[in-house]
Formats: C-alpha cells, sequence, structure tokens
C-alpha cells in the first residue's frame, strides 16, 4: 500500500499561554496525530515537519508556519493537511478559496479533525465554504458590534482609545490636560488668528524654531520632534476635541474631558477657515489630479505615464506605458493605454474594501491591540477608507502616495501592494518595520477598445459605469421599430422597408439582426455597463448575434449572473 503523507498544521491567534509546557499547539498537534494514527490501515503516515503559528491571527494567509506548509505541497511532499478546525487554517472565505485552489494544484486534500470534513468530496466542499461563510458572518457580526459600542460611548463623552491628540494624555476613559503641550495649542489658534493664514501660521513656527514635542505611546515608539506640517497645523485648528467634545462622524459630543481652548477661540478660528475657502480651487491640475501617477506599472514591468487629450472643455486621461507614450504606435511596441477614470476607481474602490477591515488586512504586521485600541482603530480605518472613497482630489492623491507602493497591471488580474507602515501610520497603529508590504489581488481582464484598453471585472463588466452609447442604443431601438413592421405590413420586403427609411437593404440587413438581442444585454447597454468593445460595429457584424441567449452572452462577454 502506498503510504499517504499527512501533515498537521496548526494555530493561535494569541500569544497567551504559548510559554506553557502544553500548550493550545500542543493539544491541537495530539489530537490530530490521534485521528492520523487511527486511519494507518488506509496508509496515513505522520511528516516529520510540525507547521505551527503561534500568536498569528487566521485573517491573513502571511504565516511562516503556513507558507512553509504551501511550499512542501507545492513540492509534492504532503497528500493529505489535518487541522483541528477548519478556522485554524484561515478565517477569510476568499483566502480558503485559495488554500483550496493551491490543494487542488498540488492533488493534495484538507481534512478537519472535530468537523470530519474532507475537500476530496463535492459535499465536504460545500459544507467547508458554508462554514466559512458563517465563520466571516460572526467576523463581520463583531466588527459591528465593535462600532456600535463605540458610538454609544463617545455619545457618553468617552475617549475609546489610540494616540491621543497633542495636548492631552490617556486618563481611563477621558482625557487630562498636559500643560506644556496645552501651551502649544493655545499659541497655534492665537497666531492663526493674528495671521489669519495657515501657510503663514506654518512659516511662523519654522521661523520661532517650534516643533512637535516628543511623545512615546504606549507600545514604548516615541514620535514628534519635526516642524507641524500645514496638515497637521489645519488638524489640530478643525478638531472640536479641543473645546471639550468628541467627535463621532460629523457628529460631536460633550466630553469628559477638559477644554483647552475657549468657545469664542474657537468659533472664530472656524470662520477664519472657512472665509479661507480651504480647497475651493479651479484648476483642472487640481480638479483633476492623476492620482496613481509614479505608481502603475504594466504586464512588462514598465512603469505606466499619465497623459491627456482635450477635446473642448472634456478632458481625457489616460495612463500610458513608457515606450509606447515616446513612440506612439502600439502595435510595433505593445504596452498598454488605460482610461484613468477606470483603473482610478477600481484601485480605490478595492484599497477602500481593504481598510474597512483593518484587522484582517494589517494581520500579524501589527501588534495586537486591546478592546479601546480595536474600537479606535475600527473607527479610524472607516474614517480613512471615507477620505479615499469621498475626499477631494488632492487629498486622495497625498493618501494614495503615501499608503501604495506600486500597483501591477497584469492581464488578468490587479495586484496593488501597500506600505505597511505608512498605513499603520494613519490608522494610528504601531506596525512591525521588518513585516512584509501588504497586498491587494483582484481579478480585472484588459480588454482591447481601439487604442485603449478597458479594465473589465470577472463579472464581465467594465470596472466603472460609463455613459451609455446612445448611438448604440438608437440603432437597437431602430431594429425594434423595423421589425415590428416586417411584422405588421405582410407585403412588406427588407428593400422596400429600407426604400421608405432612405437606407440601403445592406446596412438595414445588419442593423435588424440587433431585434434579437438578449434583454439582459439590452439592459446593461443602456445602463453603461457592456463590457469593453460593445459597440454598433461589434455588433452588426454578420455573425455577432447567436439565435440562443446564452450563446450571446457567453460570445459577447456578458456575465452569466444577473
Amino acid at each position: 500500500m502506498k503510504p499517504v503523507r499527512c501533515a498537521i498544521y496548526t494555530r493561535k491567534s494569541s500569544e497567551e499561554g504559548l510559554e506553557q509546557d502544553f500548550n493550545s499547539l500542543d493539544a491541537q498537534f495530539a489530537a490530530c496525530s490521534a485521528y492520523v494514527a487511527s486511519q494507518a490501515s488506509e496508509g496515513w503516515t505522520l511528516v516529520n515537519q510540525r507547521y505551527d503559528d503561534g500568536g498569528i491571527s487566521g485573517g491573513t494567509l502571511e504565516r511562516p508556519a503556513l507558507q512553509r506548509l504551501l511550499g512542501d505541497i507545492d513540492a509534492g511532499r504532503i497528500d493529505i493537511v489535518v487541522v483541528y478546525k477548519v478556522d485554524r487554517l484561515t478565517r477569510s472565505l476568499l483566502d480558503f478559496a485559495k488554500l483550496v485552489e493551491a490543494f487542488d494544484k498540488a492533488g493534495t486534500s484538507f481534512v478537519s479533525v472535530t468537523q470530519s470534513f474532507n475537500t476530496t468530496t463535492s459535499m465536504g466542499r460545500l459544507t467547508l465554504n458554508m462554514l466559512l461563510s458563517f465563520a466571516q458572518f460572526e467576523r463581520e457580526v463583531t466588527a459591528e458590534r465593535i462600532r456600535d459600542k463605540l458610538a454609544a460611548s463617545k455619545q457618553r463623552g468617552m475617549w475609546m482609545g489610540g494616540t491621543p491628540p497633542l495636548g492631552y494624555r490617556p486618563d481611563g476613559r477621558s482625557l487630562a490636560v498636559v500643560d506644556d503641550h496645552a501651551g502649544i495649542i493655545r499659541s497655534i489658534f492665537r497666531t492663526y488668528l493674528d495671521l489669519g493664514n495657515v501657510r503663514l501660521l506654518q512659516d511662523r513656527r519654522e521661523v520661532d524654531g517650534i516643533v512637535k514635542p516628543m511623545r512615546t505611546t504606549k507600545a514604548g515608539r516615541s514620535f514628534g520632534g519635526g516642524p507641524f506640517s500645514r496638515g497637521e497645523l489645519y488638524a489640530i485648528l478643525g478638531n472640536p476635541i479641543y473645546i471639550g467634545r468628541i467627535r463621532h462622524g460629523k457628529t460631536t459630543y460633550a466630553g469628559l474631558h477638559p477644554a483647552i481652548i475657549e468657545q469664542e477661540v474657537w468659533a472664530a478660528a472656524q470662520r477664519q477657515l472657512r472665509e479661507n475657502g480651504r480647497g475651493n480651487r479651479s484648476s483642472p491640475r487640481i480638479r483633476y489630479p492623476s492620482i496613481l501617477a509614479g505608481k502603475l506599472f504594466d504586464d512588462r514591468g514598465e512603469p505606466l505615464v499619465a497623459v491627456h487629450a482635450n477635446k473642448g472643455k472634456v478632458r481625457y486621461r489616460y495612463y500610458v506605458s513608457r515606450s509606447l507614450h515616446h513612440k506612439g504606435d502600439v502595435r510595433k511596441t505593445g504596452g498598454m493605454r488605460l482610461p484613468a477614470r477606470e483603473i482610478e476607481a477600481l484601485v480605490i474602490e478595492r484599497l477602500s474594501c481593504a481598510i474597512r477591515d483593518p484587522i484582517g488586512l494589517l494581520g500579524s504586521s501589527s501588534s495586537t491591540p486591546d478592546e479601546h485600541d480595536i474600537s479606535a482603530l475600527v473607527e479610524k480605518a472607516q474614517e480613512l477608507a471615507a477620505l479615499l472613497r469621498n475626499g477631494r482630489g488632492g487629498l486622495v492623491q497625498t493618501l494614495v502616495g503615501d499608503i501604495i507602493d506600486r500597483i501591477d497591471i497584469g492581464l488578468s488580474e490587479v495586484r496593488i501592494k501597500l506600505h505597511s507602515v505608512s498605513l499603520g501610520r494613519h490608522l494610528e497603529m504601531t506596525i512591525d518595520t521588518q513585516s512584509p508590504s501588504l497586498l491587494i489581488t483582484t481579478p480585472a481582464t484588459l480588454k482591447r477598445s481601439g487604442l485603449a484598453m478597458r479594465m473589465v471585472l470577472d463579472t464581465g463588466e467594465a470596472a466603472i459605469s460609463r455613459e451609455p452609447d446612445v448611438r448604440l442604443i438608437g440603432a437597437i431601438a431602430k431594429a425594434h421599430r423595423w421589425w415590428n413592421r416586417l411584422l405588421e405590413e405582410a407585403n412588406l420586403t427588407i428593400t422596400d422597408l429600407a426604400r421608405s427609411e432612405g437606407v440601403t437593404s445592406s446596412y438595414m440587413t445588419r442593423v435588424i439582426r440587433l431585434a434579437f438581442l438578449d434583454p439582459v444585454i439590452i439592459t446593461r447597454i443602456v445602463g453603461g455597463k457592456a463590457p469593453a468593445g460593445i459597440d454598433t460595429k461589434c455588433l452588426t457584424q454578420a455573425d455577432a448575434i447567436s439565435p440562443s441567449w446564452n450563446e450571446q452572452r457567453q460570445k459577447l462577454g456578458f456575465s452569466l449572473r444577473r
């Protein structure tokens, strides 16, 4: 009998109790070993290696032992992976799908001891997917409970953790004033009202040699000591915490902490900020920034250059491979020409979605936060995601430049590599500087449409909705009108109808085929959600429209999902 090589994988989220002689990892390993021994009659044998990940979240695949396990699986050294429970392997349905795909590719099965699941059967696969769906649901419900608790606590004026603003230090569920730092805050407000301009305020503080005081986080990390940036001064001037209030979203509540700034001074500063009209500029460079400039690389590793063209008052922006930009002929040089709005919308959407689950995104890159810090982290993540989705172009460009390292555009996926330390700084969370960069991968296919290439998601739709093709919609309407006339007027021929409509018989024959388009396809076209390259010329080709609606959707690149 051929031996079946079994590897046991164990994991524990926290480091608590790992120092014990017999810890949770050992307990999992013992249970799995006993199960493997019970299958000895089937030829199951245990490999010599142990794959233990202690103190690492299941929300990430970047775990040393797991990566070592995947490497051995890929090398063909393991036939079955044995775990105590499914969630020891992963808590993410998407990550589980990736693992199962890797297992299938190597011909490796997956067994859960306590749940008796085996991925070699279709029922086992279905059950596992259902189980992980509930695990992910539980995680999302937990996050919702934390957000609700955070909102309720802030309504009562409590400080819910995180890095305290300059001028304060944590004091239980409230904040206490740091007198030396409070003097700096009062000076900032006073000088701003005197000068009436944040740029002049920044210059004055640099001339006077005033820098941010050094502070230390609970984890022992020191920060500060440098000059105040303009953004930091704006944040201080607009933070209602200095008048004794706690902000939650767009609402503020009376806080338990003392105020540093008098109400009259605060109100005067807010009036001055409004009068200065911060950020109200009309330059096209500010209104339409290429927020991914310098970050994009094509499938050959070549950088994409931001370019634009104006037609009347309309500006069309693209990201173009450098060689194509210089030589100009895609047929000779290859390369990509991507519509800027589509790739920017796709990146911002994926990035903001990932940031809304900061613990799952950061995983083992971050120190394990306590309950208060989790609440503050979740709120900060929601604010950062909202800024990415709804902020002005210049602000979004600054955030993207700081958070994203590079974006690789493959032919079938987009890979967004993040600066984990920079992201942690925006979330006010301590990140291990030795941790690897974070990676967000999303399936998206490139399809050529004229000289440009469009981003098409795995549903078959474009990355963003476009303006409906008025010409194509008009042609579809004519096709239905012409076909109805042929049905209603028994003796009417194509030639007679073409003559009465003032078109050639050849043109009418090509267009009238549009009357047989699948209604689902027509709905997508009217909504501006047709795949790239679907236009009047494409749909009036001789063999473009099949008699079967399903065949039409498959041939034209429309998802079969409604």
